[in-house]
This record gives structure tokens, sequence and C-alpha cells, in this order.
């Protein structure tokens, strides 16, 4: 049977983390500078520049403490290192809302939205941007806030949030003689980032939902976690691995490639990023997994093993 996805502690983490959860791929979590080999496998050969969990963190806690320049400039970071992800645009545009920069947060919302369309608080964030810039688009989000929470339901667990960042785009939206008040210079940051316990707890939840192959929810948890700890490779590689498990391929290569980017020795993107070749058929893409598998565990692990018996069954060998 295979083996079971974990989370445990990773000192580095948990003090980057003040304490929170900490992550790690499978038991097989790591980073570092190896050099990647032959195509297909274009990795940076030291990671990105900055450590974008690390200034995701950063972020967050000067958004706390209403340090907007630093948190834009960590924000930013973030985006520098990882432009493909959703949650870091999300944050620069907070940041930049903070400082009442108005058209950088809508820019920065735009690229989120591009990359999340179906994220309520990126709309949110961009509908009051727009508002405060005056432009008429500002109705298209707000009536895309409003379709959102009217499929939701009175019911639903969103529907508080949903409210809540519909009140605020519409506030910021009336006009200035109909006594409406005067527009946040933010979205309310507990709409927008969850905190570190909350965030830990759904990481965990996210793997015990992935060991009970309920994919959709892990990945609802993960995304949750996302928001907490920005980018981190262990969630990447999570998520890599439910959009595998169920069936996308494309978007489960864009996570396994953003983990990878970051922490170019992640021995469970490895592992996980070969086995989806092995399931496309590039059985010569899997060997190279393997080969840096093989450097990475220069005493042999579990992770080079099952990517092996992978490779010799020409698919998983369960089945």
């Amino acid at each position: 049977m295979r083996r079971a996805l974990k989370a445990v502690l990773i000192g580095t983490c948990v003090a980057a983390l003040g304490g929170a959860a900490a992550l790690a791929a499978g038991g097989s979590g790591g980073s570092g500078g190896a050099s990647s080999s032959g195509p297909d496998t274009n990795f940076a050969s030291q990671g990105p520049r900055y450590d974008p969990a690390a200034e995701y963190v950063k972020a967050i806690a000067a958004m706390k403490a209403n340090d907007y320049k630093k948190a834009a400039s960590a924000a930013s970071h973030v985006t520098e290192a990882v432009p493909t992800n959703p949650d870091a645009w999300r944050l620069l545009g907070a940041a930049k809302a903070g400082q009442n920069d108005w058209k950088a947060s809508r820019k920065a919302y735009e690229h989120a939205v591009k990359l999340s369309p179906d994220d309520p608080s990126t709309h949110a964030g961009l509908g009051l941007a727009l508002a405060n810039l005056k432009d008429p688009k500002a109705q298209a989000e707000l009536d895309w806030l409003k379709a959102k929470a009217q499929a939701c339901g009175d019911g639903c667990a969103d529907q508080a949030k949903l409210k809540g960042l519909t009140d605020t785009v519409q506030s910021a939206m009336a006009p200035a003689d109909a006594g409406a008040p005067k527009p946040s210079a933010q979205l309310d940051r507990s709409l927008l980032f969850g905190g570190q316990k909350a965030g830990g707890a759904a990481y965990v939840t996210a793997v015990s939902l992935i060991n009970a192959r309920r994919y959709d929810e892990a990945l609802a948890s993960l995304g949750k976690a996302a928001a907490t700890f920005g980018p981190h490779p262990d969630i990447l590689t999570y998520e890599g691995y439910a959009w595998r498990k169920k069936g996308d391929y494309e978007k489960a290569e864009s996570y396994y490639k953003q983990a990878l980017a970051i922490a170019p020795n992640h021995i469970g993107a490895t592992e996980y990023y070969g086995e989806l070749k092995v399931a496309r058929g590039d059985i010569k893409g899997a060997r190279l997994m393997l080969a840096r598998l093989d450097k990475l565990c220069a005493y042999g692990c579990a992770d080079a093993e099952e990517l092996r018996r992978w490779i010799d069954a020409g698919g998983d060998p369960q089945h």
C-alpha cells in the first residue's frame, strides 16, 4: 500500500513561523542548492534570491503592525520569487492599499484575479482599489461578490466572510454625499489572511484529507494554509499531489515546478514530479528526477525507491 503522507515539524520552519505548525512534504522536505540536469528540469540551481515563505511571513507581520511600506517590500520579494502565486499578489495588493497606492494595489489584485479567478478576497481587493480610483469597473467586482454570496446561500460556512467583503466594496463605491462610512484603507485583514494557528490546522487537516483521498476538500484546506504561510514548497508539493490524483496533470506540474523553483533540493516534490512524468509516459524525464533523488539521498531513501518502483512498473506499482 502507498505510504501515508504525513505532516512533521522542521525546526527552521517552526522558528520562522513563530511556533506555528511547520510543514514537510511526506516527511521528505528540504531545500538547497542542488543543480538541475538535462532538459525539463529548469529549476534555479540555488533557488530564488529571497525565501518566499519567510518573506511572506515577514509581510504578514508588517501588515499586523500597520507597517505597510515594509509589508509591500516583503510581498514584492515574494512575487519576484514566485510570480505565479496568487496569494503573493493578493498580499502585495493589500499592502499597497494600506499605503493608499490604489493604482499599484489594483495592478497587484489584477494579477491575483488572473491566477485565482474564483477567490472572493481577491475580487474584493480589486473592487476596493477600483472604487477608490473611481473606476466604474468596481461594479463588476461587486456584482461578482453578490452572485458568489447568493450561490453560497444562508447556511454556507463562507456567508459571513462574503457579506463582509461585499459590504466593504459597496461602502467604498457609495457617493460621498450618501452618508456612507469612509472606505477603509484596506479590507479587514481577518477576511484576507488566516492566523498561524488556523493555517497550521488547515495544513494538518489537508494531509489527512489527502490520505483519505478527499482531494477537493484537501485543496480547500491547502488554500487556507497557503493564505497564512505563503508559497511554502511543502504546501505547493501537496497541491501538486492532490491535482495529480484528480487527473489534472498540467496543474499538478505547475505546482511541482513552483516548489522546485523555490527549493531545488525538495525531495518530496522531486519524487512526485517524477511520478507525474511516469504517468505521462515520460520515462526519460522520470529517470532524470530519480538521478536527482539519488544525489540528494546519498545513503538511499524511501522516496527514491518509490520512484524507482514507478519507473520499473511503468506507472503506479499498486495498480
